[in-house]
């Protein structure tokens, strides 16, 4: 997921959508992104993050 090993995928989630300290770096296993159906990254969750706080934000992400 980090270093210059990441997939390609890993890469541009994270280049899109930085953690809440500004650091692209994924810390932690869970991690959640939102990705729209244009293929943009919407949101990022961090692993604390429950699936209950993340669908109150889903309409207004998916707007």
């Amino acid at each position: 997921m980090n270093g210059d090993g990441a997939c390609d995928l890993y890469q541009l989630l994270k280049s899109e959508k930085a953690n809440p300290d500004g650091k692209p770096d994924i810390g932690w296993n869970f991690t959640k992104f939102l990705i729209g159906k244009d293929g943009k990254v919407l949101a990022r969750f961090e692993p604390m993050v429950t699936p209950e706080e993340i669908a109150e934000q889903l309409e207004e992400l998916l707007a």
